[in-house]
């Protein structure tokens, strides 16, 4: 797999990238609500991966991860470990290119995404819900089968996939002021944050996350890399940490990191189902929460500015709705 290193990822690169993968992905819609305006009082426009192939945004980074493989290694196949939305990405994704795919998921991953990754073509392996069982079974996998190992954020080629999302938002609206993303392993922000500094028009990135898993929040203010104290969220898909490819990116793109309560996760996600009446899943709400959060906080900084939310992923178990 080519490997880039991040002080030298270029405009060229992302946009390489987005040629790459477009025939396996969507150019999904952009949307926008009256109400929701008027409730934060600026201009907001929502990407809608949750229209995306396999229902999420890591449809992008999966395939340009395989895309990126030797002969060799799409022979020996790709393994990973993931709770659900990369787990199908990277299934969906393998199956496009004609590419075996193993994938690590933990016992208490929702259901709904297990019947994904199956339907996808993928060969699921469940085990202990720890960052430990998951590495260890996908290096056991790797080890046995020879296949090439995709983290599903902290990989280069993953995070430059993951912001071509971020590309089409601004080439439909460049001067976007804002774009909000949710942040779990950082894989979206980092790639987003890459868009925003090569294509935008000085605009900032911002990030959503859950307090009850806040290490993204708590890595900003130390420097360096902190784990989850708790992982107590209805956001499944936040759960995970940073990593070192990702990290240095979000520390030095992302503006502000804003730190949302699970009453307002889920206010924000029933916000959206009733008045845009479209699916979208916990972890896609921590974005707009967060944007919720900053106009009461700081109204002068949102007020009347282009907000661009990244919804990204709408795989939800429907009979485990909090609303």
């Amino acid at each position: 797999m080519e490997r880039l290193n991040r002080e030298n990822m270029t405009a060229l690169d992302i946009l390489n990238c987005h040629e790459r993968i477009k025939p396996y992905i969507h150019n999904t819609t952009i949307l926008t609500s009256r109400l929701i305006d008027k409730k934060i009082g600026a201009n907001i426009f929502f990407k809608c991966e949750n229209f995306q192939r396999a229902g999420a945004y890591k449809m992008r980074g999966a395939t340009n991860a395989i895309l990126q493989l030797t002969d060799e290694q799409k022979k020996n196949g790709v393994v990973t470990h993931s709770s659900g939305n990369f787990a199908q990405a990277l299934s969906l994704a393998a199956q496009s290119i004609g590419v075996t795919a193993h994938i690590v998921m933990p016992n208490t991953a929702p259901e709904v995404k297990k019947v994904g990754v199956r339907e996808y073509g993928g060969k699921i392996y469940e085990c202990e819900s720890t960052v430990v069982a998951r590495q260890g079974l996908a290096d056991e996998i790797a080890q046995r089968t020879g296949a090439t190992f995709i983290h599903p954020s902290n990989d280069e080629n993953v995070i430059l996939g993951q912001g071509t999302a971020a590309i089409e938002l601004l080439r439909e609206h460049a001067d976007l002021d804002f774009i909000f993303c949710p942040i779990g392993g950082g894989g979206l922000i980092a790639g987003s944050a890459l868009a925003a500094e090569f294509f935008g028009n000085n605009c900032k990135v911002m990030g959503g996350e859950p307090f009850e898993a806040d290490d993204a929040y708590r890595s900003l203010l130390s420097g360096k890399i902190e784990d989850n104290e708790t992982v107590n969220t209805i956001a499944d898909g936040l759960k995970t940490t940073l990593g070192d490819k990702n990290f240095p990116i979000i520390k030095e793109h992302v503006t502000k990191i804003i730190r949302v309560t699970e009453a307002e996760i889920i206010a924000a996600m029933r916000l959206v189902w009733e008045r845009m009446k479209i699916i979208i899943e916990p972890s896609s709400a921590v974005a707009l929460a967060a944007l919720i959060s900053e106009a009461e906080e700081n109204p002068k900084l949102i007020k009347d500015k282009k907000v661009g939310v990244i919804i990204s992923g709408g795989n939800v178990d429907l009979v485990k709705l909090p609303f």
